[in-house]
């Protein structure tokens, strides 16, 4: 059974980076075959409605699952060592639906493609998805989609959670991994309404986020993490408080 857990951790890691690396193209219209603003054909009322029930389905399933007492009740259900690997998983498949069944709306805010500005805006983009990934590593990547969990009960041994740490970009931002999806969201050389409105709501999910999760944060760590959030900026990073 340890290596059937160990195995479903490894392909729902899997599912995840492909996942990940999809929604670089997906976001930034390049190498894949249905992008922000390539598909159906349809009006803009109808593309609205599916693309505001596509956004929710997901906030909903990755917020609600991210919760304590979601996890409490969930692990009675299935083992809490393929916890994360569960909710990794289902957050990939409802990104993957997303992508799937997202419509495009028409109509262009701003076009810079092809100019000095349009190069710049595809490579701070591309930086934030840079950012997206190192911020994972700077915690622990393989703990945050669940390999650490499996592996550690592959090997008999129990995953512990350590201390709290601030390293590298967390001394200057508190969550520098959305911060990098903001970036690479909003630096878009051609921002279409499909975009502009994945663009608004998905920073609108950033901040209930950042709420929701910094509330947990100060239940597991106390009074370090509300110094610390009295110290370092939320989501623009800059030089802490002292």
């Amino acid at each position: 059974m340890r290596f059937l857990f160990f195995l479903y951790g490894v392909i729902c890691y899997g599912i995840f980076f492909g996942t990940f690396l999809y929604a670089i193209g997906f976001v930034g219209n390049y190498f894949v075959p249905k992008s922000m603003d390539s598909g159906f054909d349809g009006t803009f009322t109808e593309a609205l409605l599916i693309n505001v029930l596509l956004l929710g389905v997901f906030a909903v399933q990755h917020s609600v699952m991210a919760r304590k007492g979601f996890k409490e009740v969930w692990t009675k259900v299935i083992p809490e060592v393929i916890e994360r690997s569960t909710y990794v998983l289902l957050s990939s498949l409802a990104l993957l639906l997303l992508f799937w069944q997202w419509r495009p709306m028409g109509g262009v805010i701003w076009d810079v493609s092809g100019s000095n500005l349009g190069t710049i805006l595809i490579a701070i983009s591309l930086v934030g998805w840079l950012l997206v990934l190192i911020s994972t590593f700077l915690i622990n990547h393989f703990e945050l989609f669940g390999l650490k969990q499996v592996f550690f009960n592959l090997k008999g041994k129990e995953s512990t959670y350590g201390e709290f740490k601030t390293p590298g970009l967390y001394k200057f931002v508190r969550h520098p991994i959305y911060f990098g999806f903001t970036v690479a969201f909003w630096a878009t050389p051609i921002m279409t309404v499909a975009h502009l409105i994945f663009a608004v709501a998905t920073l609108g999910y950033v901040i209930i986020g950042i709420f929701l999760e910094e509330r947990d944060l100060v239940a597991t760590f106390g009074d370090d993490y509300k110094e610390y959030k009295s110290r370092v900026s939320m989501l623009i990073p800059l030089p802490p408080k002292k």
